[in-house]
């Protein structure tokens, strides 16, 4: 086995193109050797890091990458650039993301929870650097953030030297680090690194009377840019860009292309600080390109450059084969590229040497490792997958309706939608390709897409259980109103539970007491319901057999302390008392306790966190004009390994054993009546 890898790396040195042509295969030749010579690994990875770097690629340090990112589509977006960038590379990577508040939330909590080895990220506000660009007007479908590039030498850090700047719209074919190394075949004063302009927009023969702004033959395109940020600042950078624009727009009145309009103006000035790069850097896929002559096969491919606002469904020679190539991205499995840069160690972060220490205290011999394991499990999340837009009223009365799903209850939204009026926040557990899947089920829906007011949170897929509680506490985690009403997504609220609840807030005086108001729930058996729309009407059905109690017939005690026998007659709202197993949907404050994470799949997963109000001193008290209705479905995977696997129900009264022994340790005295309740749930 040894004597093999030698030979495969003696091929692999065979020439610096084959550094990256041979990738896919070393990954391939190490699944196959890695069980029987991991003590080889290290040196021969060292040895093809020192070959690499003899060679003009820079392996061990750190590539500076400038991203603009503003918005929620724009952060969706970028992600697909990351992967493609993340997926060659063997370099340590930082990005500088310049992002508006919307941009930053999504992109902080991603890469906090993505956990990349040796990727730091740092962010820097747009909107303070508006007032730089926003004296210049601009045409250009990206608005203000499309003139920021420009302002690059005054917001990175004074000691960063240089910086690859990139948009959105941009899928890596290649290691990054062979563009870094363009760096060094940089003359004289040359401070920007540019590819030729594949269009004709800057000869001006597009049309009758078409008029862009001055550049030098074709011009330059920015979608790329390799910045020497030191040098630029010696030049003084910033004065001369704002001269230039200022002289430029007393004819030319505004921007058409944004920053790359101006780029050009001061490189038809200045022709000697551009370094221009070899097209196949920047392979512009825009209309009216000439993007064919880049390249000959896949080999000569680096960069996409998806610069129309048609995006994939642009015209061009080989476009199924672009586009083929961004959505092998796009859908990627984006916890695969959390692996370690091979060769020589990189620092570890803080928060993962927490996590790896966490981990190696699990006994691995438990029976219930898995179970233990999962609740400490990092799984990478995308707040805010689509728009959204919402202000709480101003009353404090506002209320969010939560609750979390997976790919196979997709159908519930649009009846949640049109049940419930205001805010909603939703985690959904999917894959990458899923995500997709529901981003084209979204945009297709007429009634999700009239909403603005839905927050979609996505949680990625990871190991072998639902971690219910976890999509849970993030669902909670982006409410932005005072209350939130915690439902699942198989129910259908009443209609008008919205303005109900509101109203109960003022009511029951929620804003200065601890009360939880539950919401009776019931269900039906038929997948096509009249849905009741008053309590009489609800009775009548109830009485018929076409409505039950929510899951009478299996688990009584889940809802029995509601005491629907006293709600059928209720006109005011009844205080109940806690009993062993109540799991209500309740409306709580916003800073109500997290689920607690160590129950997955299937069982007591409310249990617990109704334990933890009661513990709390909640009220609960019973609505009685409120209802809720779950509809039916099929069983899900994780009842299924309930009812199936001895093995799974141990472990969970394992898990539920020693909650109550925490409860009791948490809240003294008044939690002793937790560990006497019945176990055999």
């Amino acid at each position: 086995m040894a004597s093999l890898m030698i030979v495969f790396y003696k091929n692999y040195l065979y020439s610096n193109s084959d550094i990256q042509r041979h990738n896919n295969t070393i990954f391939s030749l190490i699944a196959w050797v890695l069980p029987v010579s991991l003590h080889l690994l290290p040196v021969f990875f060292c040895h093809l890091n020192a070959r690499a770097a003899a060679s003009d690629v820079t392996v061990l340090s750190t590539i500076h990458i400038a991203i603009v990112c503003a918005g929620y589509n724009a952060s969706r977006d970028v992600v697909t650039l990351v992967k493609s960038v993340l997926f060659h590379r063997r370099n340590p990577l930082h990005f500088h993301f310049i992002t508006d508040s919307i941009a930053r939330k999504i992109l902080a909590d991603l890469f906090h929870t993505w956990m990349v080895p040796a990727v730091h990220v740092n962010f820097y506000d747009a909107d303070e650097l508006k007032v730089c660009v926003s004296w210049i007007p601009n045409k250009h479908y990206s608005g203000i953030y499309g003139l920021m590039k420009l302002v690059l030498t005054k917001t990175l850090p004074s000691d960063l030297q240089k910086v690859i700047v990139l948009d959105t719209d941009i899928t890596f074919a290649t290691d990054i680090a062979e563009l870094w190394v363009v760096f060094h075949k940089f003359k004289g004063q040359q401070v920007l690194g540019l590819v030729e302009n594949q269009s004709d927009w800057y000869l001006g023969n597009l049309w009758k009377n078409h008029r862009p702004w001055p550049a030098l033959g074709r011009g330059f395109n920015t979608g790329v840019i390799l910045l020497l940020l030191d040098r630029l600042r010696k030049l003084k950078w910033e004065q001369m860009w704002r001269l230039t624009a200022e002289r430029e727009l007393m004819s030319m009145l505004s921007t058409s292309l944004a920053d790359q309009d101006i780029f050009n103006a001061v490189i038809k000035q200045n022709p000697f600080l551009v370094h221009q790069l070899p097209c196949f850097w920047n392979v512009q896929l825009s209309d009216h390109t000439r993007s064919e002559k880049c390249y000959k096969d896949v080999s000569d491919l680096k960069v996409i450059h998806w610069n129309s606002p048609k995006k994939l469904r642009v015209k061009n020679k080989h476009v199924e084969f672009f586009r083929n190539l961004y959505l092998t991205f796009l859908e990627y499995d984006g916890n695969l590229l959390r692996r370690e840069l091979f060769g020589c160690p990189s620092e570890t972060d803080h928060n993962s040497e927490n996590l790896q220490k966490t981990l190696s205290e699990l006994d691995e011999d438990d029976p219930c490792y898995e179970f233990r394991r999962e609740r400490f499990t990092v799984h990478r999340t995308h707040v805010y997958f689509l728009h959204y837009e919402y202000e709480p009223a101003l009353d404090n009365t506002d209320v969010t309706l939560v609750a979390q799903l997976s790919m196979d209850r997709l159908q519930m939204l649009e009846a949640i939608c049109k049940h419930w009026e205001g805010p909603i926040s939703l985690a959904l557990y999917l894959s990458d390709a899923e995500a997709q899947q529901f981003l084209r089920y979204a945009q297709g829906s007429e009634v999700l897409m009239s909403r603005s007011n839905v927050g979609y949170h996505i949680v990625y897929k990871e190991g072998q259980f639902y971690p219910v509680n976890l999509l849970r506490n993030v669902a909670m985690g982006q409410v932005n109103t005072p209350y939130m009403f915690l439902s699942d997504i198989d129910f259908l609220p009443m209609y008008g539970l919205y303005e109900y609840l509101r109203k109960s807030v003022v009511q029951l005086d929620m804003g200065n007491t601890k009360k939880a108001l539950v919401v009776p729930a019931f269900e039906t058996l038929r997948y096509r319901l009249s849905f009741p729309k008053s309590k009489a009407e609800l009775l009548s059905q109830l009485d018929m057999g076409t409505l039950f109690t929510f899951r009478y017939h299996v688990w009584t005690k889940g809802h029995a302390p509601t005491d629907f026998a006293k709600w059928r007659t209720a006109t005011t709202p009844y205080r109940v008392q806690w009993e062993a197993d109540f799991e209500p949907y309740v409306m709580v404050r916003r800073e109500s306790p997290e689920y607690d994470r160590r129950f997955v799949g299937f069982g007591w997963n409310k249990v617990a966190h109704i334990m933890e109000l009661d513990a709390q001193e909640y009220e609960f008290v019973v609505l009685p004009n409120a209802y809720m209705i779950h509809m039916p479905h099929a069983p899900s995977f994780d009842i299924t390994k309930f009812r199936s696997n001895k093995q799974y129900r141990a472990c969970l009264k394992t898990l539920k054993e020693e909650f109550q022994q925490n409860m009791s340790r948490r809240y003294g005295f008044a939690a002793l009546k937790y560990m006497t309740v019945d176990n055999n749930s």
